[in-house]
């Protein structure tokens, strides 16, 4: 299956296969459909439960002592000798689920005398209860930064001069963005990062990330743009994780004979420091792969979710002059100050799109003030219009660079779907990746069927949307009859409205996160934001019936 990147609200999607979970609900232009059920919510849940980690520190860690000396008030030399409540102890058991929460467990065991429990968090934050006697504890807490932190627990059993302290080491599970200058890592035409040649039908080429490229050591997830060339029958490209993951039954891409197909993805690291690049197709291909950014554990820059604004049409002469970009001729893009994007960004989302192309080619976004670099971001042919999700750093004047990479003039669009900043709040944890939708599938959601022409379908991704700034999306559209386009947004109603046998209908949206012919699978990434409600709408803009396919890859939470 195909698929590649796009951030939204609104933009462009990228998508692939996995397991897919039951719910869903299809919107045919006139209304909703009453009594459908959303799955991406219940795999959400699914997933963050298998990506929590635990966290403990047995109570054979806890420290017995007497109380510091004005702590025991209530008792004389019997505290000072430690000789009350000998069995005073403390164990610790904590989870995270999220990028920024740690919930914890304190057992104590005690006489059944009042004691008192203190949690020092590590961050400042400190809280207070007043227990009695052997118990379990529950306490959340929400860290403000990203980091590592030692939570201290200590039990006070003040009658008796006597207290036990133990600590929990504990790392937040979220990781902030570091842009990185558009750089290849792997080239299996001429052996960059990999003996040169392609790699064979179920096959898999290694691509070092940590420590390569200035990538640090540590680095938790990296954004690359996957490339796909010199294809001789259909396939698809599978991102995972190196050392410590199986390889999953999504996709990142797809292919089909004679096609060169480029898509964002953003991939988790393995222990290793590896991403591999699984080729799904039964013959060899040459693949391509080109860092513009890294995520690590520790506080950098956060996302924030637009919906799209569109910031460039050389077709109108918005945002630069009208008419189409020349053979290999490059122009610059104020980002920053501009469309809702805030001053002192670091890096932005964008899709970007070509449109009446006179020959083939390929487009580079790139910040301002520099060489355009070797990598591609958007490859077409002649007369096609392609869509992919960028993440590009912007120049110290906040602006970026694109360039046509082909020899004659192609029309460019581009949409600004989001922001990386020091001031965004957002950091990526990575989820799955699972199925949430796929309408091939009859047991995949109710009531089934094509994603219709005109409509949309509903997906509730979360019933406590608070703390989520977008999802990491995959989005795939198959089975095409005709042209078409889709697009992503924000349910702008509660999901028992749209369940209604009256609902009223949503928006149409504008933007576009993908763009189709008859007869082709297009994947993108679509970073989706899903508003207020915890919904998102997936809209098939074009006149027949497609297919589409829905992979959750993480999200992107606030504290």
């Amino acid at each position: 299956m195909a698929a590649g990147v796009a951030l939204l609200p609104g933009t462009t999607a990228h998508a692939a296969p996995l397991a897919p979970a039951a719910g869903g609900v299809s919107v045919p232009a006139g209304g909703a459909s009453k009594g459908a059920s959303a799955s991406l919510a219940g795999g959400v849940d699914k997933a963050r439960e298998a990506a929590a980690k635990t966290f403990r520190s047995p109570a054979d860690r806890s420290v017995r002592s007497a109380l510091p000396a004005g702590g025991n008030k209530a008792a004389g030399a019997q505290a000072q000798s430690v000789a009350g409540n000998p069995d005073l102890a403390l164990a610790i058991e904590g989870v995270s689920y999220t990028a920024y929460g740690l919930m914890i467990d304190s057992t104590i065991t005690s006489a059944d005398v009042p004691v008192e429990l203190t949690i020092d968090w590590g961050d400042g934050k400190v809280d207070k209860q007043s227990l009695k006697g052997s118990t379990v504890h529950g306490r959340e807490h929400v860290y403000a930064k990203l980091g590592t932190y030692n939570v201290t627990v200590t039990v006070t059993d003040a009658a008796n001069g006597v207290q036990a302290v133990n600590t929990l080491p504990f790392s937040t599970l979220g990781s902030d963005f570091t842009p990185h200058a558009p750089t290849r890592l792997l080239d299996t035409r001429n052996g960059t990062g990999a003996v040169a040649g392609k790699v064979a039908g179920r096959g898999t080429a290694r691509v070092k990330v940590a420590g390569n490229a200035k990538v640090p050591a540590g680095v938790t997830a990296v954004v690359l743009n996957v490339t796909v060339t010199n294809t001789i029958a259909d396939g698809h490209v599978t991102a995972f994780p190196g050392k410590g993951s199986v390889r999953p039954i999504t996709s990142n891409l797809n292919y089909t004979a004679g096609q060169s197909v480029p898509n964002l993805a953003i991939v988790p690291v393995g222990t290793d420091g590896y991403v591999e690049l699984f080729n799904g197709g039964w013959s060899p291909v040459d693949l391509i792969a080109d860092v513009t950014g890294y995520f690590t554990p520790s506080e950098a820059s956060g996302y924030t979710s637009l919906s799209p604004v569109r910031a460039v049409d050389t077709r109108e002469g918005l945002g630069t002059a009208k008419g189409q970009v020349p053979g290999q001729g490059s122009f610059e893009v104020q980002i920053s100050g501009k469309n809702g994007v805030p001053a002192g960004i670091k890096a932005v989302a964008l899709n970007m799109t070509v449109t009446n192309p006179r020959e083939d080619g390929h487009l580079i976004a790139y910040p301002s003030g520099q060489q355009a670099p070797i990598t591609s971001n958007v490859n077409f042919t002649a007369g096609q219009t392609v869509a992919n999700a960028v993440i590009v750093p912007v120049g110290p004047d906040g602006k970026i660079a694109i360039r046509n990479g082909a020899w004659a003039g192609a029309d460019v669009v581009v949409d600004v779907v989001g922001y990386y900043s020091p001031d965004s709040a957002a950091a990526f944890l990575p989820i799955g990746p699972f199925r949430a939708l796929d309408t091939r599938d009859p047991e995949s959601w109710w009531p089934g069927g094509h994603l219709p022409a005109r409509g949309y379908i509903p997906q509730m991704a979360s019933a406590e949307p608070a703390g989520v700034e977008a999802y990491a999306l995959n989005a795939t559209v198959t089975e095409t009859k005709d042209s078409g386009f889709l697009s992503v947004a924000p349910g702008p109603f509660p999901w028992l409205v749209n369940d209604g046998p009256d609902a009223p209908q949503p928006p149409r949206p504008n933007s576009s996160v993908l763009n189709w012919t008859a007869g082709r699978t297009v994947p993108n990434l679509v970073q989706a934001s899903d508003g207020e409600h915890g919904i998102i709408h997936f809209w098939n803009q074009g006149w027949k019936d497609a297919d589409l396919i829905v992979d959750v890859f993480g999200v992107y939470e606030t504290r």
